[in-house]
């Protein structure tokens, strides 16, 4: 029985499974910032009430010229999504009936964004460094290629001097390269390739305002590029196509510095920590620079059994069935509030007691 493609939406999972949803569920699966939004937010929320009776701008303003400032480009290079998954389906028209590369395990929405248009995909398997020779072989016979950077699910960050031979290599053969940096504020806006855009007219960058600043219900996200790349992702957008709260809101997100390494502080250390839990009992875990972990137990053919019972314990780990090059073998684990991480510890104790022989 396929599981959901997503984290979150946890009842989902038990639905699928037919397992009796337990009074407490604390969702391990999705990977939003464990602190919650920034205070403004919940302090300032009757004053959002007088945006839902206007229209909200068409171009997503005042978020619009705030990440403009932000990144210090032109609202020329930018653009407003519903979210980043909103922008991915707009790119995927663009290639139809053409070549993809694809580098798994890696976030489902852009393969299922591609479906429909006949592309042709070419799938590297990479579940930690990446084959950079492969994929530059690739590249001479695609139109475009899909970068998860930090990686999702598995949190690696290629190298970023990697990203700019393989924009370099790609620009030389007429590929896109669409590079994804949802998770990216969970390390350092100098290892954003937004900078560079400039001499790469060819490559994209996708972000998200909803991992970092916990505001997924909200629907934010922007990508920026080159006019003429931007222009042909608002052409097939609806008008009105963000909402005035979740643009209000995002717009002053991007002001919240100390909010902001607040959180990387916190991923960082509880990361680690959740890290050494795991290694202790010998499950294998790779190397993640976001708030999140992917991790395999010593003996991976008890990973059903290993899921089923966090799920009948109230926790919601994601499976790893549709990331290719994982199949299910391995779990991803959001980093939350030390209460909660302390309570997936103690219960994955009592599993790993009675079921792994170490």
């Amino acid at each position: 029985m396929a599981l959901p493609n997503h984290g979150a939406n946890a009842h989902h999972v038990y639905e699928r499974l037919g397992i009796e949803i337990p009074k407490t569920v604390i969702d391990f699966s999705e990977n939003v910032n464990p602190l919650g939004p920034p205070a403004f937010v919940m302090e300032k929320w009757s004053t959002y009430a007088g945006l839902i009776t206007k229209y909200p701008d068409p171009h997503g303003e005042p978020f619009l010229s705030a990440a403009a400032k932000y990144h210090n480009i032109s609202v020329d290079n930018i653009i407003v999504g519903n979210g980043a998954a909103e922008l991915f389906a707009s790119l995927a028209k663009r290639y139809e009936n053409k070549r993809a590369v694809l580098i798994h395990p890696t976030f489902s929405e852009y393969e299922a964004t591609l479906a429909p248009y006949n592309v042709y995909i070419k799938e590297i398997i990479a579940t930690g460094e990446l084959p950079l020779d492969e994929v530059l072989d690739e590249i001479e016979f695609a139109e475009v290629i899909y970068i998860c950077r930090p990686n999702n699910p598995t949190g690696h960050l290629i190298p970023l001097k990697e990203i700019m031979q393989i924009a370099e290599y790609a620009k030389r053969y007429k590929c896109e390269v669409i590079l994804d940096e949802a998770f990216l504020d969970f390390i350092d806006e100098k290892e954003s390739f937004i900078p560079y855009l400039k001499d790469f007219p060819n490559v994209i960058v996708v972000r998200s305002m909803t991992k970092m600043y916990a505001i997924p219900g909200l629907r934010l996200g922007y990508a920026v590029g080159s006019e003429g790349f931007i222009k042909d992702i608002r052409s097939r957008l609806s008008h009105w196509n963000s909402n005035a709260i979740a643009t209000t809101i995002g717009a002053e997100c991007l002001k919240e510095e100390a909010y902001r390494m607040k959180a990387i502080a916190y991923a960082t250390e509880i990361r680690q920590w959740f890290t050494d839990f795991l290694e202790k009992w010998n499950c294998v875990v790779l190397p993640s620079s976001t708030n999140f972990i992917c991790f395999q137990l010593p003996e991976a053919t008890r990973s059903k059994a290993f899921f089923e019972y966090l799920l009948a314990k109230g926790c919601v780990l994601r499976h790893t069935e549709n990331f290719k090059g994982l199949d299910g073998k391995w779990f991803r684990v959001g980093m939350k509030e030390k209460a909660h991480m302390e309570h997936l510890q103690k219960e994955m104790t009592e599993w790993f007691e009675e079921n792994l022989s170490l």
